[in-house]
């Protein structure tokens, strides 16, 4: 038996949510449909209509059946629906059970057991495979590959079964919005879309804060604020390309804003990329993010020549500041271990550590929600950094996959040594300081 939670507050629920929570019910004309979607803005109240909602359909439909309840990651299912689905359970008094370990992690409510499934690839879909479900519910499923998303619907051969999905707008061309929004009087599909008015828990100036997290201009703030499909394309850092000087700082700026402690992204260069290395510094409590220095050589050199660059940059750097960990590029382990042996061997006590490589597009959203909120700044003498972000842009020929072009004619290499550098403490950053 999972530990209890506290319970849920609920506050009342929007017009739209209440839609979200009962148009499957006998008797309504919604009813005919078999499948929902609730798509639109960031903290739009979608998800917590999509739970509850699912929570009282399957409860009151069914009983003893198997459910999926699907994310693009097993912590962002955990994160999105599962802690708050407890949460509800525990303010509603219903007993329940959370297996989390095993092969078949689950809720089980009732008599019905409702299990828990990664969609992060192609392969995912293969978990699913020999299970008949009465219903499912797909969180983000905007995110899933396509062969996941029709072998969850499959899945749900039960009488009676309903699929329920929720996400954030991505590219116009994505599967959800061609295969189901698009076609949802054919498909059967009940479509409702979110705004920020539509959560009643959102005060005025939360929904102003979340209104400034990104660049009125940039595709984020397209699919995030304004809940529209919207296509990636152009420049990628708008603002930081139209006036990159604003971002710029010298050491008259360090000495006004204290660097508690730095850390460094290694990108390694191949056939038709470089070497980049830069050193990001962090303020208290996250409130300035600043590349304080960078290296970046596009030749070839051997792992020795690369080994004493690295070194030298890490004296450099920790002869200024609190510098404990290096990301680098997970895909090169026999040069990561090459650093690691020269750094013991010099004495030079830093954690080398694989880059997390998260999505790029998460990276993307980052540095633009930084951007946009004033807190990302750049040593004027980190030239390719600047460089690096005034001329990133979307490849025109994969416009419909929100791709950054990346040719070997632009540098972004410079790019992911910086988000490597980041992207350990990208949450906290965002959050910490975030609405």
């Amino acid at each position: 038996m999972e530990k209890r939670q506290k319970g849920f507050r609920f506050v009342p629920f929007s017009r739209k949510q209440r839609k979200l929570l009962h148009w499957w019910r006998p008797g309504l004309k919604t009813a005919e449909n078999g499948l929902v979607i609730a798509d639109g803005a960031m903290r739009s109240g979608k998800t917590i209509g999509c739970i509850v909602g699912f929570l009282l359909w399957s409860q009151e439909t069914f009983s003893g059946e198997a459910f999926i309840l699907a994310g693009k990651t097993m912590g962002a299912l955990r994160k999105n629906v599962i802690q708050p689905m407890i949460q509800i359970l525990e303010a509603w008094g219903w007993p329940y059970s959370y297996i989390r370990s095993g092969a078949e992690m689950r809720l089980e409510i009732g008599d019905n057991r409702y299990y828990l499934y990664s969609a992060g690839n192609e392969a995912s879909k293969n978990a699913l495979q020999g299970l008949t479900a009465a219903g499912c519910y797909a969180d983000e499923a905007a995110l899933f590959p396509e062969s996941f998303l029709n072998q969850m619907i499959g899945r749900c051969s039960v009488a009676g079964a309903r699929i329920w999905m929720n996400c954030n707008p991505e590219n116009p061309h994505n599967l959800v919005k061609k295969q189901f929004i698009d076609r949802r009087e054919e498909k059967g599909v009940y479509y409702l879309h979110f705004m920020m008015d539509d959560n009643l828990s959102l005060s005025p100036g939360i929904k102003e804060r979340y209104r400034r997290i990104w660049a009125p201009e940039s595709v984020f703030y397209k699919r995030y604020v304004l809940g529209q499909w919207a296509a990636a394309e152009g420049v990628i850092y708008p603002q930081f390309a139209e006036d990159p000087g604003r971002y710029l700082v010298d050491e008259a700026w360090l000495e006004e804003n204290k660097i508690i402690y730095a850390a460094i992204g290694v990108d390694f260069g191949g056939t038709r990329s470089a070497h980049s290395f830069t050193l990001t510094g962090f303020t208290k409590g996250y409130r300035q993010v600043v590349v304080l220095d960078e290296f970046y050589l596009k030749k070839r050199i051997n792992p020795s020549q690369l080994q004493e660059a690295f070194l030298d940059f890490v004296r450099k750097a920790r002869k200024k500041y609190k510098v404990y960990e290096a990301y680098c590029d997970s895909a090169e382990q026999t040069l990561i271990s090459g650093l690691e042996y020269a750094c013991a061997e010099a004495g030079v006590q830093i954690s080398i550590r694989n880059a997390i490589k998260g999505p790029v597009n998460d990276r993307i959203s980052f540095y633009n929600s930084l951007m946009a909120q004033d807190r990302w700044k750049v040593m004027s003498h980190c030239v390719h950094v600047t460089e690096a972000f005034s001329q990133a842009v979307y490849d025109e020929k994969r416009r419909f996959e929100d791709v950054r072009l990346d040719d070997g004619t632009v540098n972004v290499d410079s790019l992911d040594s910086t988000e490597y550098s980041t992207e350990s403490v990208q949450n906290e950053i965002l959050y910490l300081n975030g609405p």
